[in-house]
């Protein structure tokens, strides 16, 4: 199929040749099944079997990024640095270095590690800033411009990452750099996106940003970011300094001082990337290693797991309504327990060691009916004793058994929707995750009670569940996805999936979700979703809601063989590439 002609950007770099590069490394990386043409005419690799090096991120060009590093001798921590640079140039909703999330590893040292660079309140926030005169949570603020900024973590955690790196970090920069100084051409999908979001680029900017235009966006314009590349380049040769001192971090805060924000210069040098200790759990003969607090995702799927554990999953039909029905009645307990105990443990005292105890968790399913539904008004948070969907996996796996599962996100599309004046990126809108009013719902729908409520420099509850699955010792999956509190769900259904129903990887990634988060009181079944079992499960109670795509799960899974098999989801520009 010839390649649709781009015109080239304003530098004279030929898009056209990028694709054209883009193809040729799609064919030639491994065996690559189930490649496809997406209405822009990216070649996007969607299933790859390889044994040298594997990379599945949200965009083909990011992807292509992570492989070129695997291939100069990088290992799987320097890909998923590079990954994520790449990704803030190229998938700008999402990828981002004004936002932040969790890495979740395993060296062929046998370590694992868990880092946390979620973004935290600025030093003035306070508990009820999103309150009106009258006491009642007042969304827009918390999720609309200036004052729904966190403190950005990304930056500082990719630098603290890079200690586990083999390249040098100024390595692991360039290529985003000249993605944003060159442009890349953007698929339909982007051109929507971006045209979706003219109104509110407007709107939260005071400086007008490359995003905005006076003719619409189309498939094959070049988006060239200079004032990105150059905010890029200080991070190369200053490192994290580069970002949080001096001029970006002046920026930053000149911003928010035109638009009435919180975040100070006393914020951004203060802020610091945490290693945490990761939850590492046992479920059949394998070892799950996921992300610790402030992630509510990591005790969910030991939770949820454990819930499931003796009672016969593996003997069910996949997609049988006595599956899903058990599955979406720990879905429902898990996310009680959420609304009621998790919050930032730098601030609250979580008991997680009795949240995940085999004992506590036998008690939460008491009560569980196999052929009836329990309704969510009776189900509540356990009594355990004393002690947006817009967001971007990365996952990584090389050929000495490195593995890296990374989730970041700027919250919801493009965050607050401002770009930091003359700097070029995005600032979040992740002060909306925390529970602005015990009770009130953020904008998934997740209630929260005072373990996540605001205060100065905490960091509010993620979703995000970056995870690894370890077999003898080793590397054998490393999966995770972005969609807001649909993570957990998406991300414990493919392990589910994999380690139960024994599905190949790809089916595994592929196949419709389901979702049930206690509050609201309704089951969410992807469009695809058998008809049969969702009259089955509106027969024992349960209120359904068809929705469209409930996550992108990106996956990489160790044959016995020793090759691995990288799946990027269906629904999206996701990209797996290897070699």
């Amino acid at each position: 199929m010839p390649l649709k002609t781009f015109r080239n950007d304003q530098n004279g770099f030929p898009a056209r040749m990028m694709l054209l590069t883009l193809m040729i490394l799609g064919m030639i990386a491994g065996q690559t099944r189930g490649q496809q043409l997406d209405p822009f005419h990216y070649r996007v690799a969607k299933d790859t079997i390889v044994t040298r090096g594997a990379v599945a991120s949200a965009h083909p060009l990011a992807s292509e990024v992570g492989l070129a590093i695997l291939r100069k001798g990088g290992n799987a921590v320097d890909a998923a640095i590079a990954v994520q640079l790449a990704l803030a140039v190229v998938f700008p909703g999402a990828g981002n270095i004004g936002g932040g999330g969790f890495m979740v590893a395993h060296l062929k040292s046998g370590k694992n590690f868990a880092l946390d660079y979620r973004e935290e309140a600025p030093g003035r926030a306070s508990r009820d800033m999103f309150l009106d005169s009258s006491g009642n949570a007042m969304a827009s603020r918390s999720q609309d411009g200036p004052l729904s900024c966190g403190v950005p973590g990304t930056v500082a955690g990719l630098w603290e990452a890079h200690r586990f790196g083999v390249l040098p970090f100024r390595d692991l920069v360039q290529p985003a750099i000249d993605l944003a100084s060159k442009g890349f051409a953007i698929t339909r999908q982007e051109a929507s996106t971006l045209n979706s979001f003219q109104a509110d680029f407007r709107k939260y900017n005071s400086v007008t940003p490359v995003f905005v235009r006076s003719t619409p966006w189309k498939a094959g314009d070049t988006l060239v970011q200079p004032e990105l590349a150059h905010t890029l380049e200080l991070i190369r040769d200053q490192g994290a300094r580069g970002f949080y001192e001096g001029e970006t971090a002046e920026k930053i805060v000149s911003e928010m001082k035109r638009d009435g924000g919180l975040i100070s210069l006393a914020d951004l040098a203060g802020y610091q990337a945490r290693f945490r200790k990761p939850l590492v759990f046992t479920y059949q003969d394998k070892t799950v290693v996921t992300m610790s607090l402030p992630s509510s995702g990591g005790i969910m799927i030991q939770q949820m797991l454990g819930m499931i554990q003796g009672r016969g999953l593996d003997r069910m039909a996949f997609e049988s309504p006595a599956a899903v029905q058990l599955m979406t009645e720990v879905e429902r307990r898990s996310f009680a327990d959420r609304a009621k105990f998790l919050g930032d443990p730098d601030f609250v005292r979580v008991p997680v060691e009795a949240l995940v105890s085999p004992a506590y968790l036998k008690e939460r399913m008491a009560d569980y009916n196999a052929h009836q539904a329990t309704p969510s008004r009776d189900v509540h948070a356990g009594a355990p004793p004393g002690e947006q969907e817009e967001t971007t996996q990365i996952s990584v796996l090389d050929g000495n058994g490195n593995a890296v599962s990374v989730t970041y996100t700027l919250n919801g599309w493009y965050g607050s929707r401002i770009v930091v004046g003359h700097a070029g990126f995005f600032l979040n809108d992740e002060m909306d995750d925390f529970s602005s009013k015990p009770g009130s719902p953020n904008m998934f729908g997740l209630v929260g009670a005072r373990a996540n409520q605001i205060a100065p420099h905490k960091r509010m509850l993620s979703s995000m569940t970056p995870t690894i699955v370890l077999q003898a010792g080793k590397s054998f999956l490393v999966t995770g996805t972005p969609g807001g509190s649909t993570i957990i769900t998406s991300v414990f259904q493919t392990l589910v999936d994999v380690l139960d129903f024994h599905l190949p990887l790809e089916e595994a990634v592929d196949a419709p979700k389901f979702h049930e988060q206690w509050l609201p009181d309704i089951l969410y079944l992807e469009r695809g979703f058998p008809d049969s079992t969702r009259e089955a499960m509106e027969k024992m109670g349960y209120q359904t809601s068809i929705r469209g795509s409930i996550g992108a799960v990106e996956a990489i899974e160790r044959n016995p063989d020793g090759s691995m098999e990288a799946v990027a989801d269906r629904r999206g520009n996701d990209t797996a590439l290897g070699f």
